[in-house]
């Protein structure tokens, strides 16, 4: 009984969740070598590669963009490494401005809106409005999740015998197109099981607070953070900042990362000009397969605040797990290697539902053929004679 019931709910929550599934995978492996198309595609990102010392500060790109942009207000310096261009955001816009950082030359503005922003969209919320797609996503998610769960129970073998082994591994090209689409989905969903359970599991994390705490409680927590106590006589000074003295910040944050904080990537850094009466600067560095660390430093002091993320070797088990989820989820983790891995299991992944429907649907047409037959006796004899 309970083999049937694993087996009737693979079977609906197959069929609830397929449309979504095929699409949350096919977009997952665009996604997956992002990166890699655009600089194929593009003329803007891949630049001729220098010294690091003729790299140009944040200012001096700054006035680049402005010149080309008076009306616009700039938000954060994406540097990537010495090969490649500078990204700059600009603040409630959908522009994305390239900038080379050996001689400041403004090389492309593009739209925010592109391809893959669309496939993005597609992949967190399937097209939806924001609110009700991500919920749909989290929810097929986790429907999925357990569809993993039940395809394994289906998958183990009775007794693993020599011909279940061979069943259960490997695919009988020679056979009717049948049984290949049926060893298509038990096998290949085999193969993919682990990382298909991966990045749902970090899907999951991005999509529910709750799985999120239950990753953060299994994982051991957050070690204790000190506490940092105020005195209640202390007045707050009033400061105002002037442009000339963020780039001037930002500048040095920039030249500090680098030579100083960096351990992974050095030539990588981000560092955001800060807004308003914005207390601290963020900045960010070690980015490198698909993680990073966030730093934040004092507006006034420049000194780094409790905020900033410890490096990833002094990081315990949860914070590991946390800052590597996205690393985890898109098959960053291992470069190019697992990044194919990923590429071919989201593949996998989204032929499991057409593969499993269409096992449904021939056993559907079986059974509706086999009650066109009716049985009745022979009138010399017992003999069953079948008709239609």
């Amino acid at each position: 009984m309970l083999k049937k019931l694993n087996a009737w709910l693979h079977l609906w929550l197959g069929i609830i969740t397929g449309i979504p599934v095929v699409l949350i995978s096919i977009t997952g492996c665009v996604l997956v070598f992002e990166q890699e198309i655009r600089q194929w595609t593009t003329s803007y990102i891949r630049i001729e590669e220098k010294t690091a010392e003729e790299q140009l500060p944040p200012s001096a790109l700054f006035k680049s963009v402005q010149n080309t942009f008076p009306e616009k207000e700039i938000g954060s310096f994406w540097y990537y490494g010495l090969d490649k261009s500078v990204k700059v955001s600009l603040n409630h816009s959908d522009t994305i401005v390239y900038v080379n950082p050996y001689n400041a030359q403004v090389l492309a503005a593009v739209d925010h809106e592109d391809f893959f922003h669309f496939i993005d969209e597609g992949h967190r919320h399937l097209w939806f409005p924001s609110k009700i797609g991500r919920k749909v996503v989290g929810y097929s998610t986790l429907i999925f999740f357990s569809l993993l769960i039940t395809g394994l129970i289906l998958w183990w073998p009775k007794k693993w015998t020599k011909r279940a082994t061979k069943q259960s591994f490997f695919i009988n090209w020679k056979a009717r197109f049948k049984r290949i689409n049926y060893d298509l989905h038990n096998v290949l969903g085999f193969y993919a099981l682990l990382i298909a359970t991966v990045m749902a599991v970090t899907g999951l994390v991005m999509s529910f607070p709750w799985a999120r705490q239950s990753v953060v409680w299994l994982s051991g927590g957050y070690p204790p953070r000190a506490k940092m106590e105020i005195p209640k006589d202390t007045k707050e000074e009033e400061f105002t900042f002037t442009e000339r003295e963020d780039l001037e910040k930002a500048d040095y944050i920039w030249h500090t990362v680098r030579k100083e904080i960096a351990q992974y990537n050095k030539e990588a850094v981000i560092v955001h000009i800060p807004e308003g009466e914005d207390e601290t600067i963020y900045a960010c560095t070690d980015m490198h397969l698909g993680s990073w660390r966030d730093l934040s430093f004092d507006r006034k002091t420049l000194a780094l605040t409790a905020r900033t993320q410890k490096p990833m070797a002094a990081a315990n088990p949860t914070e590991w797990l946390m800052r590597n989820n996205y690393a985890l989820h898109t098959g960053f983790i291992g470069g190019m290697t697992t990044k194919v891995l990923y590429f071919l299991a989201s593949l996998i992944c989204a032929t499991l539902p057409l593969t499993g429907f269409y096992i449904w649907w021939g056993k559907k047409n079986k059974n509706k053929t086999s009650k066109k037959y009716r049985k009745r006796k022979d009138p010399l004899g017992k003999t069953p004679i079948a008709l239609t």
